[in-house]
């Protein structure tokens, strides 16, 4: 199961959805796009300072002070997850 765990400063995201096997599995595939896609976007769009570090299964973003333009690319990203939870609910799990 891969979960998203939201704290101040920062998003974690950890593990694997194991709905298919790999190369096919539409639920990691989704959330890992979703993921880069944030970390890219606060960094070239927003512009604001941000810190990751990704490793197989895990993200790791941690973020200060966003800009107005980072926070509604972080709202983007949660509506995007909360689909895919909602779509998949036995595979990603949101915290």
């Amino acid at each position: 199961m891969i979960a998203v765990n939201v704290r101040k400063g920062g998003i974690t995201v950890s593990g694997h959805a194991n709905y298919a096997e790999v190369g096919k599995d539409i639920v990691c595939a989704g959330v890992t796009a979703l993921t880069q896609t944030l970390i890219r976007s606060l960094e070239d769009l927003a512009k604001d300072k941000i810190k990751y570090e990704i490793s197989p299964g895990r993200v790791d973003i941690h973020y200060g002070n966003l800009s107005e333009a980072g926070k509604l690319l972080v709202d983007s990203f949660f509506i995007g997850i909360c689909l895919i939870a909602d779509e998949f609910p036995d595979y990603i799990r949101i915290v």
